[in-house]
């Protein structure tokens, strides 16, 4: 398994047929060995667990550049389709799968995942209050709307109605401090910009020093002490094997 920590590599691998191997709990971690194989333990604690975040696919409100919040918009059919091309790279095929229980989270997470992922109501996306459904371009030509451009944000930005990022991390933080092992958690842009901008020091002030891009893994090294940290090299999906 590529690790979570600085100097870890990103590899592309080519289709291979799905294997029925057993899945990764939470109390499991991963012991590196000679040779940079990894082997399992049962409930064994880990100073660092490695956490991948992946965005869901494509909505239709995606498509038309509409908040979506908390409204549960399913994924579109281009979406699944995409998808279904796509699995986990290998060194994530053991690893917890968990999930925002938004629709179009848990779905990406069945469809690339090959399995129905734990649910995990601390993944929710930021709430946009009374901005759902509006399109951000909208807000951003009425005056005195008091929409702002990510870079304007800082940490206390709050839509009428909605969450901080502040709010979003202290919600993610009791659930980050449970997780242990490998753990794949399929999410939302905005759940996911707080825990980057938390692992890599960024205050939502000036461009972020990361994007956020569909079908890759952003590993996180979950320290105990609570501690976040992005290797910087996100790992792509790879292409499934045909039936």
């Amino acid at each position: 398994m590529a690790g979570c920590g600085p100097g870890s590599t990103a590899r592309e691998r080519t289709p291979r047929p799905r294997t029925n191997r057993r899945r990764a709990f939470a109390g499991d971690s991963l012991r590196h060995v000679p040779g940079g194989a990894a082997v399992l333990h049962r409930g064994t604690k880990l100073t660092e667990t490695c956490l991948a975040l992946l965005r869901h696919g494509h909505t239709a409100w995606n498509r038309a550049g509409r908040l979506q919040g908390r409204i549960d918009e399913p994924l579109d059919g281009e979406a699944r389709a995409h998808l279904g091309r796509l699995c986990l790279p290998e060194e994530f095929e053991l690893a917890t799968l968990v999930s925002s229980p938004l629709a179009r989270a848990t779905e990406t997470a069945s469809i690339v995942g090959r399995r129905v992922p734990l649910v995990e109501h601390a993944l929710t996306e930021m709430a946009w209050g009374t901005w759902e459904g509006r399109r951000g371009l909208d807000l951003l030509s009425e005056p005195g709307s008091g929409f702002r451009h990510v870079e304007d944000w800082g940490w206390n930005f709050q839509p009428p109605g909605g969450e901080t990022p502040r709010m979003v991390l202290d919600r993610l933080k009791p659930w980050l401090a449970t997780i242990a092992g490998t753990v794949v958690a399929v999410t939302h842009v905005g759940v996911m910009r707080v825990i980057l901008a938390k692992a890599t020091g960024w205050n939502f002030d000036g461009p972020a020093p990361f994007r956020v891009k569909r079908d890759r893994l952003y590993r996180i090294g979950v320290r105990r002490d609570g501690r976040l940290a992005f290797d910087g090299k996100p790992v792509r999906l790879v292409e499934a094997a045909r039936p």
